[in-house]
């Protein structure tokens, strides 16, 4: 097919070039091109006039063929208008390369489509301000469930760590480039720009700006151009039923996740693991567009497990992220096992007897307190709790000592 197409190309240039000999007819290139940038991050604005050999041509009708370089396809795409000016999107990080030729047609060349034998080209080369290897890295925007858009980027290893990193973007719906409404901060700088509560498109290109100074002068420019649509992530899927049915059947069925995605937009991803004979767990992947599921399976007692995850299909978007994966739902349900005594049991009865003894100890000593208040005495509480057993007799009234201990005891140090 492709080589078809060259070969279509160069009959046309052929049959082109020998009209235009055969004719006698010579058509000049447009004049004073040039290629302005509004500040847009990228959309730029290419001019140019008409040749002055045509100035006062009337009778024919002036064409421009304008051709210019997409670096994302490699490629060089082509537009014909009467207009002398158009713009178009373009990687401010690479050349910016385009041609314009000039088209004629009409009573000054007998109804034949003339197309000039040379063009007017110019090259714009990026810029190289910037301190080398200071450009962020890893640029990376998810649409979350089609509602918010956060764009993260990853630090530099020649960046210091004292740079401050800016972000800017535009879309045909602005005047000129706005900043970033909200910053995300990590480990105290700048990583990346959160949009939530900013109405952007989802069907054209929105252009990015990454740029930022250092005490070594400013940073590399990094320039993205994307469509959020082609970065929607769904939400996690919640709802996930299984059950058997007859014939060793197992169904599963979900429910998709609350937001903007139509239902109809998604495609479905289901992981099934199954227990082996062997031990060893068997993976498989299922994708469909359905949002169910019916397996057979063999023996009761092997395990099987499933989780589910979504994303937008080609009929939605060009490319899109996988949400993450549901919980797993399993049968059989896995039961957990009760747990064997072991040394936390033993650690806790240890310390349930200490705390039964230290409450007697303590019981025995308040008690001690109580009858030597009940007393009066000024003996101590070390004398009532180890003193002899002969030493003490027990009354109707209480502890009492025998009266020749407590004689002796009130006597003067002079008697003794």
């Amino acid at each position: 097919m492709r080589i078809t197409h060259q070969v279509t190309l160069m009959l046309l240039l052929v049959t082109w070039y020998g009209s235009t000999r055969c004719l006698g007819i010579t058509v000049d290139p447009p004049e004073h091109l040039v290629i302005s940038d509004p500040g847009h991050l990228g959309h730029l604005q290419i001019r140019w006039s008409p040749p002055a050999s045509l100035m006062n041509n009337t009778e024919c009708s002036k064409l421009y063929q304008l051709e210019y370089f997409d670096t994302n396809t490699n490629s060089w795409d082509a537009i014909r208008t009467p207009r002398t000016e158009y713009s178009a999107q373009f990687d401010l990080m690479k050349d910016v390369s385009v041609r314009v030729y000039t088209v004629l047609n009409g009573p000054c060349t007998n109804g034949t489509m003339i197309k000039s034998r040379d063009y007017a080209a110019l090259v714009q080369k990026p810029s190289s301000t910037g301190v080398k290897g200071t450009a962020v890295r890893d640029f990376v925007c998810v649409y979350y469930n089609r509602q918010h858009l956060k764009c993260k980027w990853g630090e530099n290893p020649k960046m210091s760590a004292k740079s401050r990193q800016n972000l800017y973007f535009w879309h045909k719906g602005l005047e000129k480039a706005d900043e970033c409404p909200k910053y995300l901060i990590s480990n105290g700088v700048r990583s990346g720009c959160d949009f939530t509560g900013k109405a952007l498109p989802e069907f054209s290109e929105i252009n990015f700006c990454v740029n930022g100074s250092s005490p070594e002068g400013p940073l590399m420019t990094t320039f993205i151009s994307l469509q959020i649509l082609n970065h929607v992530k769904p939400e996690t899927t919640t709802k996930v039923n299984l059950q058997t049915g007859p014939g060793k059947r197992l169904e599963i069925q979900w429910e998709s996740p609350a937001g903007n995605i139509p239902v109809h937009c998604l495609e479905w991803e289901v992981e099934h693991e199954q227990d082996g004979p062997d031990g060893k767990i068997a993976t498989q992947q299922i994708t469909t567009k359905e949002m169910s599921l019916t397996l057979t399976f063999d023996r009761d007692d092997r395990r099987n497990c499933f989780r589910v995850r979504s994303k937008l299909h080609k009929y939605c978007a060009n490319k899109s992220l996988w949400s993450e994966w549901s919980r797993p739902t399993c049968h059989p349900e896995k039961k957990e096992a009760a747990p064997e005594p072991g040394w936390d049991v033993v650690a806790i009865s240890v310390c349930i007897a200490v705390a039964i003894i230290a409450i007697m100890v303590l019981s025995l000593c308040v008690w001690a307190v109580r009858i030597s208040r009940r007393e009066k005495k000024p003996d101590s509480l070390l004398t009532l709790l180890f003193a002899r057993p002969s030493a003490l007799q027990f009354t109707s009234e209480g502890l009492k000592r025998p009266k020749n201990l407590q004689d002796s005891q009130t006597q003067p140090l002079s008697n003794v």
